[in-house]
């Protein structure tokens, strides 16, 4: 069984990210293998928890992910690991809507009997601390509160009134508390924290933050604590190889669920990574990848690689099967703005112009229905996903068929999207493949398809 608990808070930027790579550095360093996890549709904690750990953090989102498929992917994050840290998204009981737990971080706990270690930001709290406490325990006590760290405190005294307050109240234990320090803080910008493969968190912050946990926190409480009744279970292995598959991968594309490449691997496509910053060209494949990321920001290095841009709008014009979503969208177009009002040109092959709101957040999850069979399946095939950008479309491209009809499941009328250039499929969704057995499989087989067509030419 696996040995696994929840950092959670009851409300966003309450120090959630810095407790769980706390422990995963401190527990690491006791010789620990320590495995991550990340409630909800998010990219970027993830690559933090990889940085902290050294290994893939799997998405454990329950309105993306039916149960059986919910349970899997934790099972295979508890996979060669002595200890997994699931962390939690926005406040605990915060998901699809005002109405149910559907798509919350307690959802997700109940569902994978986890103890829930609730971080609080005390900065500006003491009695008060406590009644959020006993509040989270009392809103749903199905929710196993197990412990409380507390975040930002502000000295012993601080910390004793803290605990006072729970004294006698909650059944939660207080397991630690960590000091007020701005020099352990994440860099961030218009869309989060600034991803950790750009490599501009403090020089030496996981040994710092194992040094804060093991010095703020009750590390063997919290290991007596870590449980869940749920199996261990390997990743799939991967398949004969059918294709070979050019994955964007750098600073400017890296959003990519550990899931996805998986499955796409036991489909048989052989992943070969490629740079659309620094490659002058693509590698021999059968088909392309574009996912997510931050492309607005590196747009001008993106528009002076004329090489790499060409080769890609040459593949796309041979009618060669390419998967793009989001920052693969972004690069697509025949323009992209930079977050200083910036135009840089782009691939070219979609007839849009992207700019940039970065005050204004497109997000929420969305339902995709198939329009018509094409590279992730057959009509009518339904999968799920997610949006969560700071750009916009100048104009609807004209012209263009739609491979998508969208619906947001909170409510409105459904949209057409989803756009085709010949055997290239667009779209601002980030879909999640295990939202529907069977979508990896649909993409090795068109582009191993397309491999087949270009051998008879």
């Amino acid at each position: 069984m696996i040995r696994a608990l929840c950092v959670g808070g009851l409300a966003s930027s309450v120090g959630k990210t810095t407790v769980t790579l706390a422990l995963a550095a401190a527990f690491r360093r006791r010789g620990l293998r320590v495995r991550c996890a990340k409630v909800g549709p998010d990219f970027i904690d993830p690559g933090f928890h990889e940085a902290a750990t050294g290994a893939p953090s799997r998405t454990l989102d329950s309105w993306m992910l039916a149960p059986d498929a919910l349970r899997t992917a934790f099972a295979r994050a508890g996979w060669e690991a002595d200890l997994v840290l699931v962390e939690g998204a926005m406040g605990l009981f915060d998901g699809l809507d005002g109405r149910s737990e559907t798509a919350s971080t307690a959802e997700v706990a109940k569902r994978l009997a986890l103890p829930v270690l609730l971080v609080v930001d005390a900065a500006a709290q003491v009695r008060s601390a406590g009644a959020l406490v006993l509040g989270a325990e009392r809103y749903d006590p199905e929710l196993d509160v197990a412990g409380v760290v507390f975040n930002r405190v502000g000295g012993e005294r601080h910390l004793r009134w803290l605990a006072d307050a729970l004294a006698g109240r909650s059944r939660a234990r207080v397991l630690g508390a960590l000091p007020w320090r701005d020099d352990l803080g994440l860099p961030e910008r218009h869309l989060g924290l600034v991803t950790a493969r750009e490599r501009r968190f403090p020089a030496g912050l996981f040994d710092a933050l194992a040094g804060l946990a093991e010095a703020s926190i009750d590390l063997d409480a919290c290991l007596a604590l870590a449980r869940s009744a749920v199996a261990v279970e390997a990743p799939p292995a991967p398949g004969p190889p059918r294709i070979r598959l050019g994955v964007a991968l750098d600073e400017a594309f890296q959003f990519y669920y550990p899931e996805a490449l998986e499955a796409l691997g036991a489909a048989g496509a052989e992943i070969a990574p490629w740079s659309p910053l620094e490659d002058r060209g693509l590698p021999e494949v059968d088909g392309l990848y574009l996912g997510g990321g931050y492309p607005e920001v590196h747009a001008a290095r993106l528009a002076g690689n004329e090489a790499a841009r060409a080769a890609v709008r040459a593949f796309v014009l041979e009618g060669r099967p390419v998967y793009a979503e989001c920052g693969g969208l972004m690069y697509l177009a025949e323009s992209l703005e930079d977050p200083e009002g910036g135009r840089h040109p782009m691939v070219g092959v979609l007839p849009v112009r992207v700019r940039m709101t970065p005050r204004r957040l497109t997000l929420g999850y969305r339902e995709v229905r198939l329009a018509a069979g094409g590279l992730l399946g057959p009509a009518g095939a339904n999968l799920r996903g997610h949006e969560f950008h700071a750009s916009y479309l100048e104009a609807a491209p004209v012209g263009l068929p739609c491979a998508y009809r969208v619906l947001d499941p909170t409510g409105g009328e459904p949209w057409s999207e989803g756009y085709r250039v010949r055997g290239t499929l667009a779209s601002y969704v980030h879909l999640h493949p295990g939202s529907r057995p069977g979508t990896a499989d649909a993409f090795v087989a068109a582009c191993a398809a397309g491999r087949a067509g270009l051998a008879l030419r």
